[in-house]
């Protein structure tokens, strides 16, 4: 993904989010692991050798592509994921590229009731060695979804590409499931993670992305079907966003500030949930 912040199951390393190593945890989006998967891969697996990585954080709110999936109140996430690994014809056990995530977002004031949930499964690429590639398949579900917050499960499929786990670029195409229409939506981010000292980092990012749905209309209270206004205009049907802030990191230990900048756009989609402008996160990984 590719901007901010729901935690995804953390393959190289930050945006958490099983991504190219290196990408950025965007800000960690998701909630105590009460989701269960089972997967299978065409390839030979050796259990034993398997690679598990885990995040745990809590954030001051729960933000994806500029949008506010939650209120401005404490979100605790965890996330985790499987690495797997393959022979060479040598019988040495070397990385596949192949991972398995899922994380969960919980407010902190709700722990039983799961906001956000993810499924990723992934295969990343080195292309030499300073650029790696990923590709990507993601399940995103909202159980605490409602109407005065109208959320979409969706479905994602996504290609990025890493530069010295400095720069990372993405494309994503995102089915939206329950949407009145069906066609598929397009999402392009781009992220900065450049250092500054042996702790700090620069954190930064934007994005462009066609809104996952109709337009809420405050003048009838509903979602619309269009992207029309009460006047008969037409309505964009995309928006940016963006995210800059400092990021410290010591060992297992993660802590990001970010100030957040979304479009005006965005309220048309969530109604009454804002963006907050600055967002906390720190997580610790194991």
């Amino acid at each position: 993904m590719a901007e901010h912040h729901p935690l995804r199951g953390k393959v190289r390393l930050h945006h958490c989010a099983p991504g190219i190593r290196g990408a950025a945890v965007a800000s960690i989006r998701h909630g105590l692991m009460s989701l269960a998967m089972a997967a299978c891969l065409s390839m030979p697996l050796h259990a034993q050798s398997t690679s598990f990585n885990g995040t745990v954080a809590l954030s001051s709110q729960l933000v994806d592509r500029g949008q506010a999936i939650t209120g401005d109140t404490p979100i605790l996430q965890g996330a985790a994921s499987w690495t797997f690994p393959t022979e060479d014809t040598a019988s040495q056990t070397l990385p596949s590229g192949w991972s398995l995530g899922l994380s969960g977002s919980t407010e902190v004031r709700s722990p039983s009731r799961l906001v956000e949930a993810l499924v990723q499964a992934s295969r990343y690429w080195s292309l030499s060695s300073d650029w790696q590639m990923q590709v990507s398949l993601l399940y995103y579900r909202y159980p605490g979804s409602n109407g005065s917050s109208r959320t979409f499960d969706r479905a994602e499929a996504g290609v990025n590409w890493s530069y010295r786990d400095v720069l990372t670029f993405g494309l994503s195409a995102i089915h939206v499931i329950g949407a009145k229409t069906q066609q598929p939506r397009g999402a392009a981010d781009i992220n900065l993670h450049w250092p500054l000292t042996r702790h700090f980092s620069l954190s930064a990012g934007a994005g462009i992305t066609q809104s996952l749905t109709a337009p809420y209309s405050p003048y009838h209270h509903v979602y619309t079907d269009s992207y029309t206004d009460h006047t008969g205009s037409a309505r964009a049907n995309h928006y940016s966003y963006g995210h800059a802030g400092l990021l410290w990191n010591s060992g297992p230990w993660q802590m990001e500030l970010d100030r957040i900048v979304a479009a005006p756009e965005t309220q048309q989609q969530w109604a009454n949930l804002d963006t907050s402008s600055w967002v906390a996160t720190i997580s610790w990984s194991f």
